[in-house]
This record gives structure tokens, sequence and C-alpha cells, in this order.
């Protein structure tokens, strides 16, 4: 059947845990390669755009709107992330837009807690229902607290520009640990989930560095950090078979023509309209994965 040509092999006729995915399997005649490059298309131009939107709204979409296992659709989108970004990452880096003392700085603890997450995974290789249920429920909660934190954009610049008036030296002395720290949540939360290198590190970064990256400075950094992250997670979710390369083949055929684009235009969208949208899509989509029937 054509609904079923872009399904995994072996997961074509496998169940997923009750409320995962319920009615959402009456979508599966968007499965045609066109509906996945429309797809791909859309979110690479909002990761260039607005740096977020890779693994936010992509690992969603291909589970609530293809149907796809949860341990699937973040592999899959592990892997389109880290193409798309490396596209990105080459035109902002032309561009000398991104900070790389920062990428450094947050590499210092995402790289690690990727690993760790990623072992973790490899370890627990033997049981995948019980896989597919963390990462069903860790992408759920983390998708809500994206959608917080996003509306938080503003609150959260202003008490980084607070406190870095207010304790200019001390700030500057905390700034290396806490942007370790920082990385280090991202690397686990990118590996376990493929969500929270846009949206969770854009915020991430506003608290931390208010004055230093400018908005378009701010966008490049965070695509330029999720690189490594993003492809080292990729590599450990594709050793355990957790990529499906025609779907994958088919999102990148929109999505890297999209993010050219998008990373070269200098007129940005409304970025509280922006925010405020995203936001709430992840915080409908974190109410269907968790409470959907």
């Amino acid at each position: 059947m054509e609904s079923q040509k872009l399904m995994p092999r072996g997961q074509r006729t496998s169940a997923l845990p009750a409320g995962m995915i319920g009615g959402w399997r009456n979508t599966m005649p968007f499965s045609h390669p066109f509906f996945y490059a429309v797809a791909g298309l859309l979110i690479g131009t909002l990761v260039g755009l607005t740096g977020v939107g890779g693994g936010s709204l992509m690992t969603p979409i291909l589970v609530l709107v293809f149907a796809q296992p949860p341990w699937i659709a973040v592999g899959t989108d592990l892997m389109f992330s880290a193409i798309t970004k490396l596209a990105a990452t080459a035109s902002f880096g032309f561009s000398r837009r991104v900070d790389w003392r920062i990428v450094g700085r947050l590499a210092m603890g995402s790289v690690p807690a990727s690993a760790t997450v990623i072992l973790g995974f490899w370890l627990a290789r033997r049981t995948p229902g019980a896989t597919d249920q963390v990462i069903a429920r860790c992408l759920a909660v983390i998708l809500a607290i994206a959608a917080i934190a996003m509306l938080l954009h503003n609150p959260l610049r202003r008490l980084g520009l607070k406190f870095t008036a207010a304790w200019l030296a001390n700030a500057e002395r905390y700034k290396l640990p806490l942007t370790v720290a920082a990385g280090a949540l991202l690397g686990a939360g990118v590996a376990l989930t493929s969500v929270g290198a846009g949206a969770l590190g854009v915020v991430a970064l506003l608290a931390l560095y208010p004055l230093r990256l400018t908005s378009d400075r701010l966008v490049a950094t965070d695509i330029a950090h999720a690189l490594p992250i993003t492809i080292m997670a990729a590599a450990g979710h594709a050793a355990l078979g957790h990529v499906d390369l025609r779907i994958l083949a088919c999102l990148l055929m929109g999505s890297i023509p999209g993010v050219l684009l998008a990373s070269r235009l200098t007129v940005r969208l409304p970025a509280p309209l922006t925010r405020t949208l995203i936001a709430v899509m992840l915080a409908v989509v974190s109410e269907r994965m968790l409470f959907g029937r």
C-alpha cells in the first residue's frame, strides 16, 4: 500500500503505546514522499529564520502526522537536523556571525552528556518497548518545557541584563560553568528526544549572554552549537537502527533549500509572533502526546 511505503521495515504493523498515537493513524495518506518534502521545507525555513524548529516541530510531525514510532522519529529527525544544520552553519560561518567561543563552552557540557545518553540507549537496546515509552514521555515533557521557555523569552532577557548590570564581574566569573551546565542539559535533551538544541538553546543563550549576542548572532551561534551534538546523537541512533533513510531523503529534499534561503534573508519574521506561534504549537503537541487518546 502507498501509505506504508515510507514506514520503517519491521514497524509497519507495530502498535505504539496506548495514547501516544491514538487516532492519528488516519493521517497516513500524508505518507506520500511529497508531503515529507513539504514538511522538510517548512522546518528548514524555520530553522534558518529563527534557529528553532528542527527537533521541536519535526519530531512531533513525524509522530503525530506521519504516525512513525517515537524512536524512529527521534533518530530520523536527529539525522535530518544534523544535515540541515550543517548547511546552516556553513552559511552563517561564512558570514562570520557565529560566536565560536560560546559554542566551545556549550560543547564542553553537551558532547559528554549526549554521549552518555546514547550509551544508555545502547545498553537498553534489548528492551525496545521500554525505550519507546521513555522517549515518548520525555519528548512530551521537554516540548512543554520548550513552549514555556519560548513564552518567557523576553523576561529571561531582562533578567539576564539585570544580572549582568548588577554583578558584571561576578557574572562573568560564573559564565563558564553556567554555560557548560546549560550545554550538558541541552546535550542530554537532544540525544534523548532530538528537542532542545534550538528552542531551549536560544533561551539559555539569551539568559547567559544578553549583551554579547545580537539576534542574528544568537541564531547562528545556537545552530553552530547544535551541529556537533546532533551529529553525535544521530550517529548513535543510526547505529541502533533508529533512522529511516527513505524518510530522511524526502525531508532533506525540502529542508536544505529552505534553510539556505532563510539563513541568507535580511528580512526576519517578527520575533515575538514567531516565538508565540511555535510555543503554542509545542504546547498543543505536548498535551496530545501526554493525554491524547
